[in-house]
């Protein structure tokens, strides 16, 4: 049974909507004003709201407003004795699903009831879509070696929370894909993904980077810009390769983790931002701090869970599904139609010595592609597979 929420200040029109909507086989609430009726909405898990635009203490804009900016997803239904266009627009502009004028009719009433189910129906539809895309996205970690499942199991399980993460691993073998995944399924998934390669960055301008800058902080400064942190704000920050991070820039970070607040440079404004930190090295952090490089406290900050991921001589049962995966990608990039691998060239990669990781691997493939038949022999994979030792 639908559960209804009517919300007027006049007893009549509440009555009369109730008898309606009861012989319809609704099951009907009531509140008499704006408030009482956004309290209700809050916590009431109604399937749709008819909301009056004249009333005491919160008018129906405000309780439509105060609805859509706590995203609940219920339809609402504007209802006035004092309609016009213009009302209507604006109403139908902010988010209501529909306008109806008083005097109420009853068949208006039940078709747009209707329409509003079978928006409810959609939105549900596309709630479970999006559970079904997060769950392609966090499985699009190729593999099924026992590393590879413990690090899906850990994603599913931190991935919904706001714990940082610290990644562990060797460059090239997929740190960037283990932090999407716990972004594309946290519930942070619609806002920003913000990544900051710190290794990248010279180390004067990596604070810049980071928490941006006022007009004229520096000699560059030719107008405000907001920082990665801020720009994150909401979402999530990836700061890779964060081992090689100068000692400043750690001391302002190690602050901005601690507070939730940044300052720009140059200026002295405190910023509070939300961005949940994920970070990644390939660097021990442990001989980092013991050779003095890196900020104990901070790490510690930083990795309230650790994942490593392995390398792929490490994994070397998961390499048939990798070469497989990046053949399908590399052939759909380069608009040819999709090649294959014989057993043997399979079993040529899995010999080889991958001290480049996942991204050597994808590179070998692409080559492999470009320069080998229709179907990729042992031989080829010998020949390009390492072509300086020929």
């Amino acid at each position: 049974m639908s559960k209804i929420l009517v919300i007027d200040d006049e007893r009549a029109i509440r009555r009369a909507l109730r008898e309606i909507l009861e012989f319809e086989e609704f099951e009907v609430d009531e509140a008499e004003n704006g408030k009482e009726g956004y309290d209700k909405a809050k916590v009431g898990a109604y399937d749709i709201i008819f909301c009056d635009i004249k009333m005491p203490e919160m008018d129906g804009m405000e309780v439509l407003d105060a609805i859509l900016t706590d995203k609940i997803d219920t339809p609402v239904i504007m209802i006035s004795g004092h309609g016009n266009i213009d009302t209507a627009v604006q109403a139908i502009k902010k988010g209501a699903f529909d306008f109806i004028e008083k005097p109420l009719d009853l068949n208006r009433i039940l078709v747009t009831i209707r329409n509003a189910k079978d928006k409810a129906v959609l939105i549900e539809e596309k709630e479970v879509l999006k559970k079904t895309v997060k769950k392609f996205k966090g499985s699009s970690i190729i593999g099924e070696t026992d590393g590879i499942i413990k690090i899906k199991e850990m994603i599913e399980k931190v991935a919904p929370s706001d714990a940082r993460v610290l990644i562990t691993g060797e460059n090239g073998t997929g740190k960037e894909l283990v932090a999407q995944s716990l972004h594309d399924n946290s519930d942070r998934r619609n806002m920003p993904f913000i990544e900051v390669n710190c290794a990248a960055i010279p180390s004067e301008l990596i604070e810049s980077e980071l928490f941006g800058h006022e007009k004229g902080a520096f000699t560059s400064a030719v107008k405000q810009k907001k920082g990665k942190f801020e720009l994150a704000s909401g979402g999530t920050l990836f700061l890779d390769e964060i081992g090689d991070m100068s000692a400043s820039a750690q001391a302002k970070v190690l602050r901005a983790l601690q507070e939730n607040v940044i300052q720009r440079v140059g200026g002295e404004k405190d910023i509070k931002v939300d961005a949940r930190i994920v970070a990644a090295t390939n660097k021990d952090l442990r001989k980092e701090i013991e050779a003095g490089n890196f900020r104990e406290d901070l790490y510690h900050r930083l990795a309230v869970i650790l994942i490593h991921v392995p390398k792929l001589n490490d994994r070397r049962d998961d390499i048939p599904l990798l070469a497989n995966h990046f053949m399908t990608m590399v052939c759909a990039e380069h608009g040819i139609a999709r090649k294959s691998f014989d057993a043997k060239a399979l079993d040529e990669l899995q010999k080889t010595n991958w001290s480049g990781n996942i991204r050597e691997l994808r590179n070998i493939i692409e080559r492999l592609i470009i320069l080998g038949g229709d179907v990729i022999t042992s031989d080829e994979v010998k020949l390009y597979a390492n072509p300086g030792a020929k």
